[in-house]
């Protein structure tokens, strides 16, 4: 071969196989598959990592919280922490900050020892929007942390304290396992059938399958945890919707490209 020839060969466009489908092309949609693959092993370890040890663990957490009992005074001497213990504190200062790009609701606590703290809330009411500079507070203390703060009978749960919420750690795992599955079905088409992977392509099929995923998984977390029914009820509910939103979906998006 001339040298001529070798430029010339060299900067002749991809040339490409009968489904017109450059060899390059082929290379890049296995490369994107295998991506996929390996995010959907990722993700499918993150949720079992929700289900093996963030949810139970945040389920103990809550139990033991609920079997709490007051510190005696040995214990406080003891200085042991999984009792509860009251301590009365001063307000040094409130954050009650709603809207914008930023919600803060935050208390800011002083004793007599001149400790100082700040502990937050996930609302303003109905004790911290009432709170005042130099009001006198009863904390409850449990593992170290302020758990709820009392003043005149009217108490509120500080962002510590335990919930009993898992059925949102539930829909979080429930979400990453789907996305997963999603994305392994997705990179085994890519590499089963480089040439020809639609309609397992981004859009639209993979894009409503995801919005789904995320709404659908979001929304029944929210339901569970209003309701209070247990957080299995999570994957039981959420699993088929999915499901049998993906092949209808599916089947409507190959019934409309065979009809073009």
């Amino acid at each position: 071969m001339t040298a001529h020839t070798w430029v010339r060969a060299r900067n002749m466009p991809e040339v490409p196989d009968g489904n017109g489908v450059g060899r390059r092309s082929l290379v890049c949609v296995r490369f994107m598959g295998v991506l996929m693959i390996l995010l959907s092993l990722t993700l499918a370890a993150a949720s079992y990592a929700v289900f093996s040890w963030w949810l139970p663990s945040d389920q103990s957490r809550y139990q033991d919280y609920r079997a709490a009992e007051p510190c005696s005074a040995r214990a406080i001497e003891e200085e042991q922490t999984d009792c509860l213990s009251t301590w009365r504190l001063t307000v040094e200062k409130t954050v009650n900050k709603t809207g914008g790009k930023a919600t803060s609701y935050e208390a800011t606590l002083t004793d007599q020892r001149s400790w100082q703290g700040t502990v937050s809330f996930g609302d303003p009411g109905p004790l911290l929007e009432r709170l005042k500079t130099g009001d006198q507070v009863t904390a409850t203390i449990w593992r170290r942390d302020i758990v709820v703060l009392r003043q005149d009978g009217v108490q509120q749960d500080t962002s510590e304290a335990p919930r009993d919420e898992v059925q949102m750690n539930a829909a979080v795992g429930v979400t990453a396992a789907l996305v997963a599955a999603q994305l392994f079905v997705f990179g085994a088409v890519r590499l089963a059938r480089p040439r020809d992977h639609d309609p397992f392509t981004w859009k639209p099929y993979g894009r409503r399958l995801l919005i789904t995923i995320a709404v659908v998984c979001f929304a029944v977390g929210l339901l569970t945890v209003w309701i209070g029914i247990p957080w299995w009820s999570v994957p039981a509910v959420s699993v088929p919707i999915v499901v049998c939103t993906a092949v209808v979906t599916l089947h409507r998006l190959r019934r409309t490209t065979t009809s073009l």
